[in-house]
């Protein structure tokens, strides 16, 4: 089963020069959910606070419905079992999103951090190691970070 849901990722997550604009987008909210999911599960802690950010951040991100997102947090949950690093992820990333784009997406992982009130080391390790697999530079990060902690709003 496990190699099944590789294959799948492997060639949901794959582009090739066939690939239309819809399979890219496709691609690309699979990646982002995938990074929101692992910033959910890092603390192996998981508050409804934070599913519930993770939910808004892909609505707001992609304009999907409750349905759609649930579907691509299921998907997610099922590649982060079955992944080992993140570079398919943040690679496909890079090569299609902007500089604001990438910097949103952290600010997005800051928020879910953020949602129990708590920044936990393993949360905080997790947005550096994504921000810097993105190449957001660190004066973004750390701005990001202000703008997500909760006295920041």
């Amino acid at each position: 089963m496990i190699s099944r849901i590789k294959q799948f990722f492997e060639s949901q997550l794959s582009i090739n020069n066939e690939a239309t604009q819809e399979d890219i987008d496709h691609r690309l909210k699979l990646s982002c959910a995938v990074l929101l999911f692992e910033m959910v599960n890092v603390d192996e802690t998981i508050h409804e606070d934070e599913r519930l950010k993770m939910r808004h951040a892909l609505q707001q991100q992609f304009d999907i419905s409750d349905a759609e997102t649930k579907e691509l947090i299921a998907l997610a949950g099922e590649e982060k079992e079955s992944s080992t690093d993140y570079h398919q992820f943040t690679s496909l990333i890079n090569q299609h999103y902007s500089q604001e784009q990438k910097i949103f997406l952290v600010e997005q992982l800051w928020h879910i951090a953020y949602a129990d009130n708590e920044l936990d080391k393993y949360e905080e390790h997790l947005v550096r190691r994504l921000a810097e697999l993105l190449h957001v530079p660190h004066r973004h990060f750390i701005q990001t970070k202000h703008r997500a902690e909760p006295d920041g709003d």
